[in-house]
């Protein structure tokens, strides 16, 4: 590999993970970026769960030194989130995510309007309390979650959100903490089951894995720092970014140009 594209690969790690530790969908980035390296489709995907590991490990110390992470928080939702990673990781290592992806981008879409409509259910925490139990119907909303995020990662985090703010009632600093340590503890479930396939480049992912440690970093103390409308603007760019790219409309605005 030429030596111009370590930074590269860094560089792209950076962003991918102060996108992840903020919103999601960094692997939106990386995952192109793996492939066009030449590694196949899977191998890029069990690729990426090496710097989604590592990325979340320095997110949740982070967050966790911040004071705004109670390892309580997300523990009860991160147990579904790993059944269904499990699951969808079984299924990642045979299943072209094509059509998924185009299932997703519309569901994007509609969270990006949701977020617009209702703002104040994503700024202001409703204290509902999770911390020792979580209703079945969380539970099956984190499985299904752990189900995506297994398969293929891109755009989990969005979901994760989601379900942290609309059905457990946090607000967007505190949802984007619990939401990098259920990412945290289903990860590695999903990483073994990669790499028992042998579709994991174990070099390339920590190369990616370097930037992605930075940039979750940063990220997570800006969402600190700035708060929950600052981590709702990138929150609504980045949907908004990955429901075009998942569509085709980036690629089918490139062949018209071109």
């Amino acid at each position: 590999m030429d030596w111009f594209l370590y930074p590269a690969i860094i560089a792209v790690g950076f962003i991918a993970g102060f996108i992840n530790t903020l919103a999601g969908s960094g692997s939106l980035l990386t995952l192109p970026l793996l492939m066009f390296l030449g590694l196949p489709a899977n191998v890029a995907n069990g690729t990426n769960r090496i710097a989604i590991l590592l990325q979340n490990i320095i997110g949740v110390g982070s967050f966790k030194q911040q004071k705004v992470l109670k390892f309580r928080d997300g523990l009860h939702l991160s147990l579904p989130a790993i059944a269904g990673s499990l699951l969808g990781a079984s299924l990642a290592v045979n299943i072209n995510e094509k059509i998924m992806g185009q299932v997703i981008g519309l569901l994007l879409v509609v969270m990006f309007f949701i977020i617009i409509l209702k703002p104040e259910k994503w700024l202001k925490a409703e204290d509902k309390n999770i911390g020792s139990s979580a209703s079945w119907i969380q539970m099956l909303i984190f499985f299904f979650i752990g189900i995506y995020g297994g398969f293929i990662q891109a755009g989990v985090g969005f979901f994760l959100l989601a379900g942290l703010v609309l059905s457990s009632g946090f607000d967007l600093v505190k949802a984007n903490a619990v939401k990098v340590l259920i990412v945290l503890l289903y990860t590695p479930v999903a990483l073994l089951v990669f790499m028992y396939h042998d579709q994991v480049n174990y070099f390339i992912g920590l190369i990616l894995a370097i930037g992605s440690m930075m940039g979750a970093f940063v990220g997570s103390r800006l969402a600190v720092s700035w708060g929950p409308s600052f981590v709702r603007v990138i929150l609504l760019l980045a949907l908004l970014g990955s429901s075009l790219k998942l569509l085709g409309v980036f690629d089918f605005l490139f062949r018209i140009i071109s």
